[in-house]
């Protein structure tokens, strides 16, 4: 080992060999013998560890002695040096300025800096292969050499080879019990290579499987081999195998999914990651993989995956319970009611009329029944390959006097494992759980009025970061908005302890509030399925446009701009108040709007032209933009109806384009202490103005009038 740390100047077993002799830095020449020669000096000034190849290194330093004699020569005793390789990155974690360094075996060459920096005219040279540095230091950190990974494309893969691959998740299948000891999980990968690799992984403990919640996530596989089985290849674990998954979305987490305590993850790691996450957005494989919808948008007969919650479960038979789940969205369809034993049933056993309408019944067959046994209610879930089944079954007549066959629907999870079906448990920090809490907290057990109500206990959960904590000594100004409702003024304490359903009014100190840009309040909020998402940066809308103008049907290589004007606008005299515009970016959709009442951005299709992904903003206003709800529009390219002479406005567009526009709510938490207790309170929807807004607190149907000290 070419470099070694000497602590407080000597380390056991780790010794300067004698036979080397000290040469003064001042005396260094090219006709010196430097064969036995040791410079020994103080390191004033490190440079930057420079990468020049894979696992080749470049760094620059500067030594001087400490107990150099001036009076025995008019050079300067301080001198560079210049380490390569793994030498040099060695240096660069472990030497500081002001350590003290030996190095011997090193070579010398002429400095093309020395009349700058008026140091030695020479500089030292040092390699990992002949030179030897050993370090001096009150803090030697602990020298670890970082494994490094290879990984081979897809399109590379030799069969017999074992090796390290990246990959995206096309298709896989949850771990299933194989027949013998061990559970089996299948899946299928591809990359920019585009090669379709199929994966066979045994495992005898189930948390040692790929933690994969959907296609397109990215994974990451250490020590698989290449097969060729029936002139395909394909990968199976090896001894050491290891497997590591990330969120495929671009905007997603780059955090790694896996149970084990220590993994290997660097820069180069996160590089990857980011790179096949784009590449994923530019080749729309979520997009065209995923089928999971809501309750609201569920069809009789169809297939499809639903996250959800599990309020609670209960076995039907031997081979076949019950989940009672729900999303946040009211099933169009009513439910088959399944009858089980109450003192079966892990969870509530019977839910108010109101929040019954929102939860469904699934059932669950064989293999899937087991596994829902380990379940717990409150966890979020993801089902895969749903089936909704519609039953026809008989009710007594309002009159009693004849029966009426009535259309059920019932969710059906058959047993085994095709088509990838299974069940999987989500974490909470799941971006698809974080939507779906978000969705839930709109609903209580009284969702009469659930698009204006929130359940307080719920809402908590959406904030995952706690809330700052400010000191007295922070305190800059304080003013006060006072209420001038003529309401009993009670303290934080009394608040708690009094019965819900009551206003009073409080008097109290703003501590804290979330989250702390006003921007990052601002939510997308759609009355008809109570659904609530965040607002997509720029970065995001932009590559929806992109990916529009790339798959639309009359694609050139010379992107074109084209305007289509309504005909009913024209025959009325006013074709500019509303431009549908194909074969353009966000940028010039924008500045088009300064100068253009409404522009609508579209693309074309087989069929025709059609409004772009409603993730996008379908309607562009001046600097307005709108949004609509991908789960309840039904829209379509169509002519705008007479209106008479009606102001034409984004709820008019939405109705003739069949988009369900989506609101602009605020929502905040925050956080009042008096001399008395602390309360954390939400400020919900259009209530923008803190003076005599209506505010709701943990404790459910509290309503709060404040004269609020702000910090």
């Amino acid at each position: 080992m070419p470099f070694h740390a000497l602590v407080d100047g000597a380390s056991p077993g780790v010794q300067v060999p004698p036979h080397l002799t000290r040469i003064p830095i001042n005396l260094i020449s090219t006709s010196s013998d430097l064969a036995n020669a040791l410079v020994k000096g103080k390191v004033v000034r490190k440079g930057p560890l420079v990468s020049v190849a894979p696992n080749d290194f470049i760094l620059k330093a500067v030594v001087q002695e400490e107990d150099s004699q001036p009076h025995i020569s008019t050079q300067i005793p301080a001198i560079n040096i210049v380490v390569f390789g793994e030498l040099a990155r060695d240096f660069s974690q472990c030497v500081s300025p002001g350590d003290v360094v030996m190095a011997s075996g090193f070579t010398v060459s002429k400095s093309p800096t020395a009349s700058k920096d008026k140091l030695h005219h020479l500089n030292l040279l040092l390699s990992e292969e002949d030179a030897n540095i050993y370090v001096s230091s009150l803090k030697i950190p602990k020298l670890t050499k970082a494994p490094r990974y290879t990984y081979t494309p897809l399109g590379d893969l030799k069969a017999g080879s074992v090796v390290n691959v990246y990959g995206v998740v096309v298709f896989f299948k949850q771990p299933f019990k194989s027949h013998g000891t061990d559970f089996c999980s299948s899946l299928k990968i591809t990359d920019k290579s585009n090669h379709n690799i199929g994966c066979t992984i045994f495992c005898e403990k189930l948390e040692e499987h790929p933690k994969i919640f959907q296609n397109g996530d990215i994974v990451r596989m250490h020590r698989v081999k290449v097969q060729l089985f029936n002139n395909t290849i394909t990968l199976v674990n090896t001894f050491g195998f290891s497997v590591v998954t990330f969120d495929g979305k671009p905007s997603g987490s780059v955090e790694p999914r896996t149970s084990s305590r220590t993994i290997h993850f660097d820069e180069e790691d996160r590089r990857r990651v980011e790179e096949l996450q784009t590449w994923i957005s530019s080749q729309n494989i979520l997009l065209s993989s995923t089928s999971s919808v809501s309750l609201s948008a569920v069809q009789p007969k169809a297939y499809f995956d639903l996250t959800c919650q599990l309020l609670a479960k209960a076995p039907v038979d031997s081979t076949c319970s019950l989940l009672r789940v729900w999303d946040g969205t009211r099933c169009p369809n009513t439910f088959l009611k399944v009858d089980v034993d109450p003192n079966d049933v892990e969870g509530p056993t019977t839910f108010s009329r109101e929040k019954e309408s929102f939860i469904a019944s699934v059932l669950v067959y064989d293999n899937h029944s087991e596994f829902a046994k380990q379940l717990k209610p409150g966890a979020f879930l993801r089902i895969y390959n749903l089936r909704a089944i519609p039953v026809t079954s008989k009710e007594c007549s309002v009159t009693g006097s004849h029966s009426e066959e009535v259309e059920h629907i019932v969710f059906h999870l058959h047993g085994g494992t095709s088509y990838g079906r299974g069940i999987r448990v989500l974490p909470e920090n799941s971006p698809d759980v974080q939507m779906l809490k978000r969705a839930i907290a709109f609903l209580t057990d009284d969702v009469g009025n659930c698009a204006s109500e929130l359940n307080d206990s719920e809402l908590l959960e959406v904030w995952s970061t706690p809330p700052e904590s400010l000191g007295m000594a922070n305190i800059c100004r304080s003013s006060f908005l006072i209420c001038r409702l003529q309401l009993q003024r009670v303290t934080l304490s009394e608040l708690k302890q009094s019965r819900p359903g009551q206003v009073y009014r409080v008097r109290a100190q703003l501590r804290s509030y979330e989250p702390s840009k006003l921007h990052q309040a601002l939510k997308l909020f759609c009355s008809k399925c109570s659904s609530i998402q965040e607002i997509p940066d720029d970065e995001w809308v932009a590559s929806i446009f992109s990916e529009a103008c790339k798959n639309s049907e009359d694609w050139a290589p010379q992107r074109t701009l084209r305007v289509h004007l309504s005909t009913q606008l024209k025959t009325e005299g006013k074709a500019n108040e509303l431009l549908f515009i194909t074969g353009t970016t966000l940028e010039e959709t924008c500045r088009l709007a300064t100068g253009y009442n409404n522009i609508v951005p579209l693309t074309s299709s087989k069929s025709g032209l059609v409004l772009m992904d409603l993730s996008a903003p379908f309607l562009f206003r001046g600097p307005r933009r709108f949004y609509g709800c991908k789960q309840c529009s039904e829209a379509t390219v169509r002519e705008l109806p007479s209106r008479g002479d009606k102001l034409l406005d984004e709820k008019i567009i939405a109705e003739a384009l069949g988009v369900q526009l989506l609101q602009f709510v605020l929502l905040m938490k925050l956080q009042l202490q008096d001399a008395t207790d602390t309360l954390d309170v939400f400020l919900w929807k259009h209530a923008v103005s803190l003076k005599c807004s209506t505010l709701f607190t943990q404790k459910s149907h509290w309503v709060v009038f404040l004269e609020m000290l702000r910090l």
